[in-house]
């Protein structure tokens, strides 16, 4: 599953959001999600700015404010992304926005790094019953243990994905080695949401045999806003698809590097042949400083037994660039 995550890209307009959605639409993803904030029900004005990005908001709980849709809005957005062929997903901060995208019937929950310890959530998500993904941005194993214990007797599908939180992050931050050990310990699909702005942290990822990827997606690296710099464009999320898809076909065909057969006729082509590299007379002992190596194959004896010919003598006369065959010296 490859999702593009939009989050506050649209910075609070309806109208970029609904049109992030006919742009996503054209890359090839699965599906788009964005963040529901209900600013008085998760936010408070003690909340401090993680980056303070923002002429317009006084307050993070002004800023969340200002990125709050109605119910009807986010049935609008619910309903433009099925049109197009995109499952719409949308990670909630509070009980308040889980009634929410209830009410609208979203069909999963990723859950923000932020919330892997807020249980008093997470139980009302997994009371729904829907697939929940967790995000491991800021959890340590055994913040993460405690959380996967906790939800595993709702029998919810659950899947993880490796994250740094860290915007943008940096390729010494990635953590791909992550994939592995989340995939040991959990048996559990996992995937990586990417911060890095780029796209070689997700193919590394997708070579890594992660599951699922989720990675911030922008109009323009030059725009306004506080992920901006962790995300990619659009043009670079159809590239980025791309080459999931073509990793993941590599992973299911391992190729079987004790059968060549299906080379023969390209063997014989680029494989080559053993000759001489000047003309040599009858009875000329051959050294290594006469022999080249010439295509096709067949023609002579094969170049990796270039040392049984040397020191044995021509029972002919060869031109330059002749093949030499067993039949041209003496045993």
């Amino acid at each position: 599953m490859i999702i593009a995550e939009i989050g506050q890209a649209h910075d609070g307009s309806l109208g970029t959001a609904h049109a992030y959605i006919d742009a996503v639409a054209s890359t090839g993803v699965d599906a788009i999600k964005f963040q529901t904030h209900i600013a008085e029900a998760e936010s408070s004005e003690f909340e401090p700015f993680r980056i303070k990005f923002s002429l317009q908001d006084s307050t993070r709980i002004d800023y969340w404010k200002r990125m709050e849709f109605t119910l009807e809005q986010w049935k609008g957005l619910k309903k433009h992304c099925e049109e197009v062929g995109l499952e719409f997903i949308s990670s909630p901060f509070s009980n308040a926005a889980v009634d929410l995208l209830e009410n609208i019937g979203v069909q999963r929950y990723k859950i923000g790094s932020g919330e892997v310890n807020n249980w008093l959530m997470l139980k009302k998500i997994a009371r729904t019953q829907k697939p929940i993904i967790l995000s491991s941005g800021m959890s340590s194993f055994e913040e993460l243990d405690q959380t996967v214990n906790f939800l595993k007797p709702f029998g919810n599908s659950l899947s993880i994905l490796q994250c740094t939180t860290a915007y943008p992050t940096l390729p010494q931050q990635w953590g791909l080695n992550v994939i592995a050990d989340l995939k040991q310990r959990y048996r559990l699909p996992i995937g990586f949401s990417d911060h890095s702005g780029n796209i070689p942290a997700c193919l590394a990822a997708a070579a890594l045999g992660a599951d699922l990827f989720e990675f911030h997606v922008v109009f323009d690296k030059r725009q306004f806003g506080p992920d901006t710099a962790a995300s990619i464009t659009i043009d670079q999320t159809k590239e980025l698809v791309q080459g999931i898809c073509a990793i993941q076909t590599a992973l299911q065909h391992p190729i079987d590097k004790t059968d060549n057969s299906a080379f023969g006729s390209l063997k014989n082509i680029f494989e080559k042949s053993l000759a001489v590299n000047k003309s040599l007379p009858l009875g000329h002992v051959l050294g290594f400083n006469d022999l080249e190596a010439k295509k096709p194959s067949g023609k002579g004896m094969p170049a990796n037994r270039f040392e049984k010919v040397i020191g044995k003598a021509l029972n002919k006369d060869l031109q330059k660039w002749s093949f030499l065959n067993e039949s041209d010296i003496d045993e």
